[in-house]
């Protein structure tokens, strides 16, 4: 997806700060953070939202929890505790259209969320 901002981010061609990456996903610092450890962590596939998920995706997602579970324990974050966020389309708070996993910690976090 050639004007997908994630997708140039993952090609090298937008400049971000890369907390962890294999050949699936891809996680790096969120530039407008809303707690002190606040991470994004996407497919490298460029999947638009959850509603585009389909079987072949399965195992993807499953990649996404626990890798989102091994970054919180590199973060320091995993005994406090933390929070993952997966926002779908406009009304869900989705502004960048390529599924991406919200990973925040390192704070107590309010509920309900908004």
């Amino acid at each position: 997806m050639n004007d997908c901002l994630f997708c140039k981010m993952i090609a090298g061609e937008i400049p971000c700060d890369i907390v962890y990456e294999n050949e699936s996903v891809f996680a790096f610092r969120d530039i407008d953070p809303k707690a002190p450890t606040h991470i994004l962590l996407i497919p490298r596939k460029h999947i638009r939202s959850i509603n585009e998920l389909g079987e072949p995706e399965q195992n993807l997602a499953g990649e996404l929890l626990l890798t989102a579970k091994k970054i919180a324990k590199d973060e320091g974050i995993d005994k406090s505790g933390f929070r993952t966020i997966f926002n779908t389309n406009s009304d869900g708070g989705q502004t960048v259209f390529h599924i991406h996993m919200h990973i925040l910690g390192g704070r107590k976090m309010a509920w309900p969320p908004g």
